[in-house]
């Protein structure tokens, strides 16, 4: 179970670093002064509620990295586990 958490973690690293490589900023609105309408009129002004982030041009590849890490990490697990038990 520990091998499948830390491989769904570490894939989710790599795409967010993927994604944060393609971006250039995301706007986060607020879920309580938000209405429906904001997200589907695309012409409409921003509310003030709206908070603009821009990733570091490092972020991604940290990300990335990490996830990738993580991922090689959990797909040698069952072998450190079975090397363990067997001495």
């Amino acid at each position: 179970m520990w091998r499948s958490i830390f491989i769904a973690v570490g894939i989710m690293a790599i795409i967010i670093g993927l994604e944060c490589l393609v971006i250039d900023s995301a706007n986060f609105y607020s879920a309580a002064e938000t209405e429906a309408g904001a997200f589907v009129n695309p012409v409409a002004v921003p509310a003030s509620n709206v908070q603009q982030w821009r990733p570091k041009e490092w972020f991604p590849w940290v990300i990335l990295s990490a996830g990738g890490i993580t991922v090689l990490y959990a797909i040698t697990l069952p072998k450190r586990f079975a090397g363990a038990s067997a001495a």
